[in-house]
């Protein structure tokens, strides 16, 4: 067949590596306070180096900071960073953090200063604005930008001592630092080094676009009818000096080996990405989200629903993978994180019946796209969303117990909004990646001890679904990911550096596409129905058929293919002699 462009960059280690991220508070409980460890993370390194992970893991250690320099007691020590960074050297691992440089807490010693006293030295480090008065007399924030976690409330926040608003996109205890400020930039720049200095190997930039906003400080467009907060992410997100910014974060990385990755959710302009993750570019890759947006209603939130299908699918990986094999920059492959739902749930089919063949199936999928791939802790065993009877009151996260507040004061007496509602939390809620890890069967599934309270109740399936059961067969959903990334590894000059071509766009029930090298392609077919197909799509690609979700015997070079409900299959293109 004719074959497009390949990856003609650089090969690199962290093109090449599987980024395995935990979520230390769910990921193992080793001191009996019911909140996961850096020494859970030690304990089970061995697990993430079967899986076939190389790079592992990214310790998310809370996004309102106090001391950069310093862990939360609560994961704990500096030792335990040390010894958790030896530990992953000792098995060809390596440790990516997250930097977290927007914002701050409101107890960091800076913000303390800076709210101690408009004269004070580090007043500058963050935005403080005074007010403004309407027609009627009533004071008002300095713009009508609403927080992103509740787009009910105001993204600036009353500060009585010294009578001015600071800014606090996120909430209250997150106050954003202010990169126009030279000295805040430097601070940044020195945490980086603390870290890298420690034997850390790589950052996953946490809303990263987010750190230069537009100085003009104009009122946001009005997107939400009948309130004044509306959604500001045109002044607060991708603004005027952020390659700037990103740049000069580069030439500190320049001094080691590393790995870098920045959560831009409001990055979707393709030149502006280019200039992002290309050659000249300031990180590696960034996180795309139109895969994890495709069921937003069109400007709407999260909180909204819109029907999808398999074109949709094929239209957002064309467009990334092809994006970048073009044009030299690097994907970042993922399907789930710490900040949205279980992929299985909202992408398959987490029934009883289907949860294995679906997981697998997005698996296959996953494993076979170009990019450096990263899995979210649980993905490998098909963990699913927290069960559909559990109360609102269950959820934890402070977006998800906003929006419930905001809905059950909105909708009062209105029962289908309030449904729709408790609908939304159900599918896309934070809170069904930040439920416990499940090890095995036994209370609180191993993730910590009988009798301790979790701090997040464990998802009801822990007994049908965790580790130690799928460890011990070859047909689980996590035997399934290991013979994946052995798979993917052994083919790197297709996988990872091949091209890319999408087969039979219009179809609305499976994605398709080959991968290839110079030498041999690949074709990978994944049924996104639990219906049974008779799938021609591959045209005249005679194909043997070498892994995939349910037996391969039925599959026959040179036919149409049978797929099975929730299939998944990939396989080796046959050259005539």
């Amino acid at each position: 067949m004719p074959h497009s462009k390949v990856v003609t960059t650089e090969r690199l280690w962290w093109k090449e590596c599987n980024v395995y991220q935990i979520y230390p508070a769910s990921f193992l409980d080793t001191n009996g306070d019911g909140i996961g460890d850096l020494r859970g993370i030690i304990e089970k390194l061995d697990y993430l180096q079967e899986l076939g992970v190389y790079k592992s893991p990214q310790v998310d250690m809370g996004y309102d900071i106090s001391d950069y320099k310093d862990i939360d007691p609560i994961y704990g020590t500096l030792k335990d960073a040390d010894d958790l960074i030896a530990e992953l050297g000792k098995r060809d691992m390596k440790l990516m953090m997250d930097l977290v440089v927007n914002h701050t807490s409101d107890q960091h010693p800076w913000f303390l200063e800076s709210r101690s006293s408009r004269e004070n030295p580090k007043r500058d480090w963050y935005f403080w604005k005074k007010g403004r008065v309407d027609e009627k007399g009533n004071q008002l924030p300095p713009t009508n930008w609403s927080r992103t976690l509740d787009t009910s409330k105001s993204a600036w926040e009353w500060d009585e001592k010294t009578g001015e608003y600071y800014l606090s996109i996120f909430s209250a205890g997150q106050p954003d630092l202010n990169w126009e400020n030279t000295d805040v930039r430097e601070a940044v720049h020195d945490i980086i080094r603390f870290w890298l200095d420690r034997g850390v190997r790589g950052y996953r930039m946490d809303v990263i676009d987010h750190i230069s906003k537009d100085q003009s400080f104009q009122d946001a467009e009005q997107k939400i009818p009948g309130q004044y907060c509306q959604p500001g992410e045109a002044f607060f997100a991708n603004g005027p000096r952020l390659t700037e910014y990103l740049q000069e974060i580069r030439k500190v990385l320049n001094e080691y080996d590393t790995i870098t990755v920045g959560e831009m959710p409001f990055i979707n302009d393709e030149d502006e990405i280019i200039r992002t993750v290309g050659l000249q570019g300031p990180l590696n890759m960034v996180f795309l989200f139109q895969l994890l947006n495709v069921d937003n209603q069109p400007g709407r939130t999260k909180w909204s629903y819109s029907e999808w299908d398999a074109t949709d699918m094929k239209r957002i990986h064309e467009r990334t993978q092809r994006l970048m094999i073009d044009r030299d920059g690097w994907n970042a492959i993922f399907c789930e994180n710490h900040d949205s739902p279980r992929s299985l749930t909202r992408f398959g089919d987490d029934s009883d019946e289907w949860r294995d063949y679906a997981a697998k199936m997005l698996c296959t999928k996953h494993c076979t796209l170009g990019g450096t791939s990263y899995i979210y802790q649980g993905q490998e065993l098909g963990m699913r969303n927290l069960p559909a009877h559990w109360q609102p009151s269950e959820y934890k996260d402070v977006e998800s117990q906003s929006y419930w507040k905001f809905a059950s004061a909105e909708f009062v007496n209105k029962h289908r909004k309030i449904e729709y509602a408790r609908k939304m939390m159900e599918l896309k809620a934070r809170d069904h990646t930040r439920s416990p890890m499940q090890w095995d069967a036994s209370p609180n599934a191993g993730f910590c001890k009988a009798g301790v309270q979790p701090w997040m109740r464990v998802n009801d399936d822990y007994p049908r679904i965790n580790v130690r059961d799928q460890s011990e067969s070859d047909h689980s959903v996590l035997a399934h990911w290991k013979n994946c990334l052995k798979l993917r590894s052994a083919n790197k000059d297709v996988f990872i550096y091949g091209g890319f071509e999408i087969l039979d766009p219009n179809n609305r029930d499976v994605v398709a596409y080959t991968r290839f090298s110079k030498h041999e392609t690949w074709v990978t077919v994944t049924n996104f129905t639990g219906k049974h197909l008779l799938y021609s799509g591959i045209g005249d690609i005679e194909v043997e058929w070498v892994l995939g979700n349910y037996p391969l015997n039925v599959h026959k070079r040179g036919e149409s293919l049978n797929l099975r409900p929730w299939e998944g299959i990939i396989g080796n293109e046959v050259i005539p002699n």
